[in-house]
């Protein structure tokens, strides 16, 4: 078993691009050739687009592209920027006299950092996938670029989080995951320890246990993780959807609490279909990959936009 980055899987691309000032970005994960595609939407505030389409008893079988931004629902409009590019590419259904590419997404809501008015928009998602890089970076870019977590007791006292990801492969399957993380609740470690949340007077302090003492007080609007799962595995849409479904495992394992009205907790897979694979093995690596992209979202971070980052709580 060795780790791979998302790119590293055949006829996968990704780019980014962001408003560092702004405070906001999106991230596009590009399969030209068309790849199998499922989603599974968990949180209670989501901001999502063509989900339906990849319910498996609809028609559609590839898709082309998965965007995940900032922006909140407004952010949505980065993926006509990326249908543009793939159509210039020549990428998409062809219906005998048009080309239609297939673009999924989701937003999360970064909107009370840096300008409320900066959101993706159809220019900045047509620049992601002009930036197409073998690098991919992590933290302060792309969707995780006004992404912050633990924001229960308002936004001053939240950390900044970002995006994150990781991959693996074991004889022969590939799985990544890559995610943007903006959640209501903590980031923890794999023994429950707090990374990133609620920091209040020289601590982190878990959000759920301030839920149970502050039982009348609201959830604050503006939350929300989005991520996909990217394998070289043979899975049809159906498949693709129970992985997802799986892989909120790890959001549930790294992110206390999740799945809240205010999270629109999305999780896409793309699935390129070259390797045998049971669906099962696909799942475990998908829970993995996923669980350590979101702690490495918030350990590749930054502080920015008057949030502390993990660096400075745990390393000075």
């Amino acid at each position: 078993m060795k780790t791979i980055l998302l790119n590293e899987i055949k006829g996968i691309e990704v780019g980014q691009a962001q408003d560092v000032k702004g405070g906001s970005g999106c991230t596009v994960i590009l399969c030209k050739e068309g790849c199998c595609g499922g989603v599974d939407v968990r949180g209670g505030g989501p901001a999502t687009r063509e989900t339906d389409l990849l319910n498996p008893i609809n028609m559609v079988q590839k898709i082309h592209a998965v965007c995940l931004s900032g922006g909140s629902a407004f952010g949505l409009d980065a993926a006509s920027g990326v249908m543009r590019y793939l159509e210039e590419c020549g990428c998409g259904h062809d219906m005998g006299f048009v080309k239609v590419p297939i673009v999924c997404g989701a937003s999360l809501f970064d909107l009370g950092v840096g300008d409320s008015k900066c959101r993706p928009n159809g220019a900045m998602g047509y620049e992601a996938c002009q930036n197409i890089d073998p690098i991919i970076a992590e933290g302060n870019v792309g969707a995780g670029t006004g992404a912050s977590v633990g924001k229960f007791m308002g936004q001053e006292y939240a950390m900044k989080s970002g995006l994150g990801m990781y991959g693996i492969e074991m004889n022969g399957l590939q799985v990544a995951a890559i995610v943007a993380v903006n959640a209501c609740g903590n980031v923890v470690d794999e023994n429950g320890q707090q990374l990133a949340g609620v920091y209040r007077e020289g601590r982190i302090i878990a959000t759920d246990t301030l839920m149970l003492q502050l039982a009348e007080k609201p959830l604050p609007q503006g939350n929300t993780t989005i991520g996909c799962i990217v394998t070289n595995a043979k899975l049809d849409k159906a498949q693709c959807t129970k992985v997802a479904g799986i892989t909120h495992n790890a959001y549930a394992k790294a992110i206390q609490p999740v799945h809240t009205m205010s999270d629109g907790d999305t999780v896409f897979v793309m699935a390129t279909e070259e390797v045998e694979a049971a669906l099962d093995i696909v799942g475990v690596l998908a829970t993995q990959c996923m669980e350590k992209a979101i702690r490495r979202a918030v350990m590749k971070a930054h502080s920015d936009y008057g949030l502390k980052a993990w660096c400075d709580v745990h390393h000075g």
